[in-house]
């Protein structure tokens, strides 16, 4: 798969309520990292198993529906394996309702049609005030 195709497949895991990959889309030593992770979560995660497991249990503990993915504006760069992404998730907390949204940017890795590095930077405080937390 290219970036591109990569990055279409975890949004539409995000809208359908599933973890961001599956096994077949990762890298055996694939790496996520999010640098400005909140507080008491991991900054890097390495490893396949480990990024399955962390997600889904990210997404299994996480109230909110996401609803839409948009302002998406997909930068490609000189490494036809890398691109650069931002985009606005929408999202509805499950227990109170309120919807919200938060922007991030992504840059993505492929290697050998796989998703190899993953780093996203997220508004931690859109995150934290959308699920009740700021």
């Amino acid at each position: 798969m290219t970036p591109s195709e990569i990055f279409d497949s975890m949004r539409a895991r995000w809208l359908a309520n599933l973890p961001t990959y599956e096994a077949d889309s990762l890298a055996d030593d694939v790496v996520l990292e999010t640098p400005f992770a909140a507080p008491g979560r991991p900054t890097r995660i390495e490893g396949k198993q480990q990024v399955l497991e962390h997600t889904q249990a990210g997404r299994a503990m996480f109230p909110v529906r996401f609803d839409d993915c948009r302002n998406v504006l997909l930068h490609e760069t000189a490494d036809p394996e890398v691109i650069v992404v931002e985009y606005e998730l929408v999202g509805t907390h499950t227990v109170t309702g309120l919807t919200a949204s938060a922007p991030f940017i992504g840059v993505l890795r492929t290697r050998g049609g796989k998703l190899a590095h993953w780093r996203e930077y997220q508004h931690t405080l859109a995150i934290a005030q959308a699920v009740g937390q700021g």
